[in-house]
């Protein structure tokens, strides 16, 4: 029986691939050639509209800026080299760890 995928490593994998592709048919391949600065800043702004959804109550809404924030993470972590594999090891790592201990060690 074949393992399926995660969706964020399929996602990733896409967004991986089209890092190269056409920024005039791409909104991800766009999103790289304008920089890792531009990246960083279109997750904050998705990050705020997230928060801005969960506290709005509007639960459809949260949904759906949930997902664009993974998605702009995704992309940063690429454009960084980080691969999602390395992000589940570092949770791993915290599982045993109490939240307030795990600040502490930083």
């Amino acid at each position: 029986m074949k393992k399926r995928r995660h969706p964020i490593d399929k996602l990733y994998a896409t967004i991986v691939s089209r890092r190269r592709a056409d920024p005039k048919k791409s909104y991800t391949a766009a999103l790289f050639k304008r920089g890792i600065e531009q990246c960083a800043k279109k997750l904050g702004e998705e990050g705020v509209e997230a928060a801005l959804a969960a506290v709005s109550k509007n639960r459809r809404a949260l949904r759906l800026e949930s997902a664009d924030v993974l998605y702009h993470l995704l992309v940063v972590w690429a454009a960084r080299g980080i691969k999602p594999k390395d992000v589940y090891a570092e949770l791993e790592k915290r599982e045993s760890k109490s939240g307030l201990a795990e600040k502490a060690s930083r």
